[in-house]
């Protein structure tokens, strides 16, 4: 797959040398869970880090008798007083009452119905549950299911390594984000991956210097700061 990739991404002069200087994609696939089990997580790991969250995750397995997850059902039966009592805070035990019932109604598609379905169908289907944003779903797309082909271009570690790999002043807008990374298609995934790598890089002064930068829309100052305030919750669970 990423011999396909590199034909693609490599006519692009930066990404040529960002490949060799990080090496071969590695994109991880996380365990795959069943989508109402991933999306609980995702919503119990919303501004928390990895070790609170699974605490809280296992608290709440616990209130069940059963050592699997809870089903949809279960969800919807329990009390939201005890939701709360394992560390949930009142949005979380309404996203994840949303979640079951959407779930039940098959607004959340089964296991074996995702892969019958296109990533944008996914992300309009799943962003409809309360707390499930793009960015969540756009990373349950890449590590969970392995879609070659999500840029998520609000995440800020994808910004930012390319404001470092193409020489911006600031961030790009992700909007042209989007725009510039059509030229990845339909390696887009791949393309994220190798972005993430460029912040690594540039912290070991490994990074490449890009001899001509980028003519992109850049956010600005303000807007660049409260990126960094809001970057989506978890991101750093999610770096491959």
């Amino acid at each position: 797959m990423h011999a396909q990739a590199y034909r693609i991404l490599k006519s692009d002069p930066v990404m040529a040398t960002l490949i060799a200087a990080a090496g071969p994609c590695r994109i991880d696939a996380r365990e795959r869970q069943v989508p109402f089990q991933a999306l609980s997580h995702a919503i119990a790991h919303q501004q928390l880090n990895g070790v609170a969250a699974g605490r809280i995750l296992a608290r709440f397995v616990a209130l069940f008798e059963s050592p699997d997850f809870p089903s949809p059902e279960q969800v919807l039966a329990i009390a939201d007083q005890k939701m709360r009592a394992v560390g949930f805070s009142a949005a979380k035990v309404a996203a994840l009452k949303d979640l079951a019932r959407k779930t039940l109604d098959g607004v959340v598609p089964a296991a074996e119905d995702l892969q019958d379905l296109g990533d944008l169908e996914i992300i309009e289907r799943l962003t409809s549950i309360r707390g499930i944003g793009r960015w969540t779903v756009e990373m349950m797309l890449m590590f969970q299911l392995k879609r070659r082909d999500i840029l998520p271009v609000d995440d800020f570690g994808v910004r930012n390594g390319f404001r470092l790999a193409y020489g911006l002043k600031g961030l790009p807008m992700p909007r042209a984000l989007a725009q510039f990374g059509e030229r990845w298609k339909p390696w887009r995934s791949v393309a994220a991956w190798y972005l993430w790598r460029a912040v690594e890089l540039a912290r070991s002064g490994r990074l490449p210097r890009c001899a001509r930068p980028a003519r992109v829309a850049l956010a600005r100052t303000r807007k660049l700061k409260r990126t960094r305030r809001t970057r989506p919750a978890g991101s750093r669970r999610y770096r491959r």
